[in-house]
């Protein structure tokens, strides 16, 4: 059987828009002033290119033979996702922002896996920015992870599925945040986990949704395969934040 529409709108709007980082608009403070010229060419490298950053996603080759990528929609609309979100001021006001918003100062690439009959899905985004930029990101969503206990999706079709929200560690780094999501929709147990982590001057957001299952190894598995790549692909370890070459 494969994932339900209404199923694949609640689990591609948790993960799309919660973990989009880049537009800064609910970053607490006004943003930074930007530096003069000479300033930037002194002392910041240049941000990763689209290019770089589609490089250092995850192929569904390194998934596995069973996995395949779904062409990701550039301008996805209203009706296609979760909305309205009831319960987590901080978590819902993250899902009601734009989830193509990235900053005009970075590149944005990202991808969608599906398992067999669309079971689990995975999606990873990479994302550039200034550094105080995402910071001000990091902070908004790690907060919004802390804080959220419960929430509830609502698609255009009534139906809804509220999920339980728990703080977990998905990788090797303790530091980095993740919330693990417990749901059952008309008797099907859905099990989610979301994840962010720093690479220098980009994030990188990851997703894994599953149903009649709540294993988190396989989740765990690929989180870490997506931030090793990175790593890898990039030249900077997880959790740093300065790019390399940045003067200190």
């Amino acid at each position: 059987m494969s994932l339900p529409r209404h199923l694949r709108a609640f689990t591609a709007a948790a993960v799309a828009t919660v973990l989009t980082l880049g537009t800064a608009q609910l970053a607490a403070g006004a943003p930074p002033a930007p530096a003069s010229a000479s300033a930037v060419t002194a002392s910041a490298p240049l941000l990763p290119t689209d290019e770089q950053l589609r490089a250092a996603l995850l192929s569904a080759a390194e998934l596995g033979p069973d996995f395949t990528e779904v062409p990701v929609d550039p301008n996805p609309s209203p009706e296609s996702g979760a909305s309205p979100v009831a319960g987590c001021d901080a978590l819902r006001a993250l899902l009601n922002r734009n989830p193509s918003g990235t900053s005009a100062q970075g590149a944005h690439q990202e991808a969608q896996f599906d398992g067999p009959d669309g079971n689990p899905m995975i999606t990873e985004s990479l994302t550039a920015e200034e550094a105080a930029r995402l910071d001000a990101d990091f902070a908004t969503v790690g907060s919004a992870f802390a804080d959220c206990h419960s929430i509830t999706f609502t698609d255009n079709t009534g139906a809804a599925v509220t999920f339980s929200v728990t703080p977990i560690a998905l990788g090797d780094r303790a530091g980095a945040p993740a919330v693990r999501l417990d749901g059952n929709l008309a008797g099907v147990r859905l099990n989610g986990y979301l994840g962010i982590e720093r690479l220098g001057d980009v994030a990188l957001a990851y997703g894994y949704f599953q149903r009649d299952s709540d294993e988190s190894q396989l989740a765990s598995l690929y989180y870490r395969a997506a931030v090793a790549k990175a790593e890898r692909t990039l030249g900077v370890q997880a959790g740093a934040t300065a790019a390399p070459g940045t003067a200190v």
